[in-house]
């Protein structure tokens, strides 16, 4: 799996929100074997160094940062995160959200393909969480994405894979960009379905951070990505509508 030039082994994307505390939060991550976590950048307590030993524990982490623009309601807002994130974190890595709807949080895909385009002539790489839908998802590959990060569910719903049609379809249009299922998965099975459909990887947080063992989750998940991959490599079979016995028919005794 191949990022913005960077190649990675697992396909395994982790948030680093909401976990009981940092050392299970250490622990979630490495049961993943994920590369790559992502981190929100808050602004508040910024002069008082606040989260200093939040930021310590992903720097031993070692792996690969993706600031995200999380909670950000408009274009200016995101972009003005995205700058404060780079200048943080010293990456051109940026997860763009712009949400637009408060239940839901809907991304807002008009201000979402924008604010994509500001970046992109920033500089920035952008990973944009975005909905299934083919023309937005033209639009963001117009304006420079080379990733695209389509959601499953609304964030931290854990309903799985919601529109099954519209993430095959997306998926069969943009057969060589990579996609990341982003938000609303809650099982396994559902990041092993994602995978087998094709999908290059899926990001999730919430339903690590508050499963009763998020280690042990982390690593259930880590399974199913790597199930459904193999899965989908090995060229499953198609539904049928009509049974096909896996006992051959030829050679069978007929009694009279």
């Amino acid at each position: 799996m191949e990022f913005y030039g960077v190649t990675l082994s697992s396909r395994l994307l982790l948030g680093t929100a909401r976990y009981p505390s940092p050392k299970i939060l250490e622990a979630a991550v490495r049961a993943s074997g994920a590369e790559i976590v992502t981190v929100s950048l808050r602004r508040e307590g910024g002069d008082q160094r606040a989260g200093q030993a939040f930021w310590s524990l992903i720097g031993e982490l070692g792996l690969r940062v993706l600031p995200n623009t999380a909670g950000c309601h408009s274009v200016k807002e995101a972009v003005t995160t995205a700058h404060m994130a780079r200048e943080l974190f010293g990456t051109t890595w940026i997860k763009l959200e712009v949400i637009g709807e408060a239940d839901t949080l809907q991304p807002d895909v008009f201000g979402l393909v924008e604010a994509a385009r500001i970046l992109g002539e920033d500089g920035f790489e952008v990973f944009p969480y975005t909905t299934e839908d083919l023309v937005v998802a033209e639009r963001l590959l117009e304006g420079g994405c080379r990733v695209l990060m389509p959601w499953g569910a609304p964030i931290g719903s854990a309903r799985g894979l919601n529109n099954l049609f519209g993430l095959r379809a997306l998926r069969a249009h943009f057969p060589d960009v990579p996609l990341v299922i982003d938000a609303g998965l809650g099982l396994p099975s559902h990041a092993a379905a994602a995978m087998e459909m094709g999908y290059d990887a899926v990001l999730l947080n919430t339903a690590v951070a508050e499963a009763g063992d998020p280690v042990r989750m982390a690593e259930a998940f880590a399974l199913a990505v790597d199930a459904g991959r193999l899965a989908h490599t090995a060229s499953p079979l198609e539904p049928r509508d009509m049974a096909a016995p896996s006992t051959p028919v030829l050679g069978k005794a007929v009694l009279a």
